[in-house]
């Protein structure tokens, strides 16, 4: 893994992002030099016309297979699914971009013609590529871990590790026991330092561990040898704390054993001047354009609610935004008029049985929050941020929940990464994991982390996932 602007990135998926820009660039001088063959030394504004040219088509191709979910590398089954039931449509959202692109800046078109054999040679040279890279990550070593600790964090760090989504591969080489921990591991894969002559570097080095992660909950006492860590540090061998590792596995903060030192003094938690108004300049641009983009959309699904049922359009409802401080919400109403005239506030299932048919729909691709731009250019949230929660739910999760109150201390957003990376929450439960979502963002949020965001909602809105 790679840490690029706080957040962690598979060097896979960077590797072969990098890759493909280079296949792509040179697809589009190969296609125009078959197309248009000449003898000529080019002038050097055409030249630049068709360098500008060829990385627009090269960022074209690669946004659109982002949006497909083609650079999220889950495990190899996923990679080659995608690669065949996915690539077609991505080349075709590609070349409605383009065609977007060459409507607004017309000096970047090159041709029809052009156009249609350079994404052919494109097609086949991506194709090529990603199985070159099926092939070798499959054939590549795994990484050896060690686990200081054998107990129950131990376990499941253990099994995250051999489990786990990352398209990086682990072997698990031991777990090494510590005073005052039950064992919760193998018996057969606990080890002994005195395996390693009382030395915790000779131990990783006999069993070829390239990274020891340590585990141990209490580390009082002299629990955790840290002259020895330091050892191993020094010599080559990388040293994780549970948490994280936790962090660059999954890309959640866990909070069921998060030291609170960890979170003050492991960085990130950008808050500075700089980076509120890069992230306001952020919310502005994407939050007009897609207002222009979407506004027929807006227009089509206010007559199809009032159509459906006569009552009203939008649904305003009280949440809970930056510093506590509440506001109200506006959304396309997904929901039967008088939806909870019952009694208090309820979770938001998978399969409501208050959503209408109107609602179904625009909550499944998103359309339901299209109103909320209308919050974003008040101030009151940003396009990507923690999900905004009611009142009512907030007291009960902060009071039953750690850390909760953290994901306050920057504005909500219309979507988030915990949106894009977990379903519906209807439960204290899910509440659980979005909330370790939300503390990665909170904690490692930049332009960069919020590009990501953006890509992986277009592909919620593509296929109706997540939430």
């Amino acid at each position: 893994m790679l840490k690029i602007a706080n957040h962690y990135i598979s060097k896979v998926a960077l590797g072969l992002l990098l890759t493909e820009l280079l296949i792509l660039v040179m697809a589009f001088y190969a296609g125009a030099a078959i197309r248009l063959p000449t003898e000529e030394v080019l002038p050097p504004e055409v030249a630049t016309h068709f360098l500008a040219s060829a990385l627009a088509f090269a960022l074209a191709i690669v946004f659109s297979m982002g949006a497909f979910g083609l650079y999220q590398l889950d495990a190899p089954y996923n990679f080659r699914n995608r690669l065949f039931l996915q690539l077609m449509p991505s080349f075709a959202m590609a070349f409605g971009l383009l065609t977007l692109l060459f409507y607004l800046a017309p000096g970047l078109y090159v041709g029809r013609g052009v156009l249609l054999l350079v994404l052919l040679i494109s097609l086949c040279g991506v194709l090529a590529v990603r199985m070159l890279y099926l092939a070798g990550v499959q054939r590549s070593v795994a990484s050896r871990l060690l686990f200081l600790g054998h107990g129950a964090l131990a376990r499941e760090c253990g099994d995250l590790a051999l489990n786990g989504r990352s398209y990086t591969k682990y072997q698990v080489a031991g777990y090494i026991a510590t005073p005052a921990e039950a064992c919760s591991v193998p018996s057969g894969a606990v080890l002994d330092l005195e395996q390693g002559g009382g030395s915790l570097l000779a131990l990783a080095r006999r069993h070829k561990a390239r990274e020891i992660v340590v585990t141990v909950r209490d580390r009082r006492g002299g629990a955790v040898p840290i002259k020895d860590l330091l050892e191993c540090k020094l010599h080559g061998v990388a040293v994780t704390d549970a948490a994280t590792f936790f962090e660059r596995e999954t890309c959640q903060i866990r909070v069921d054993s998060l030291q609170p030192s960890w979170l003050v003094f492991g960085g990130g938690f950008d808050q500075s001047p700089v980076r509120g108004l890069m992230k306001r300049v952020f919310d502005l641009v994407v939050s007009t354009v897609i207002l222009v983009l979407a506004l027929p959309v807006i227009v089509l699904t206010a007559i199809a609610i009032r159509l459906e049922d006569g009552g009203p359009v939008l649904y305003r409802q009280e949440r809970v935004g930056k510093n506590g401080r509440t506001f109200e919400i506006l959304k396309f109403r997904s929901m039967g008029i008088n939806a909870e005239q019952a009694g208090a506030p309820q979770w938001a299932q998978q399969r409501d049985p208050r959503v209408t048919r109107v609602g179904a729909f625009i909550r499944k691709v998103r359309i339901d929050e299209l109103p909320q731009l209308a919050n974003v250019f008040k101030g009151e949230m940003s396009f990507v941020g923690p999900r905004p929660e009611r009142p009512y739910f907030v007291e009960q999760l902060n009071a039953q929940l750690r850390y909760y109150q953290v994901r306050h201390s920057i504005k909500p957003g219309i979507t988030g990464w915990a949106q894009v990376r977990y379903g519906y929450g209807a439960s204290v439960e899910d509440a659980i994991q979005k909330l370790q979502y939300d503390l990665y963002y909170v904690k490692n949020n930049s332009l960069f982390l919020d590009i990501l965001v953006l890509i992986d909602t277009l592909k919620v809105v593509l296929f109706g996932s997540g939430r």
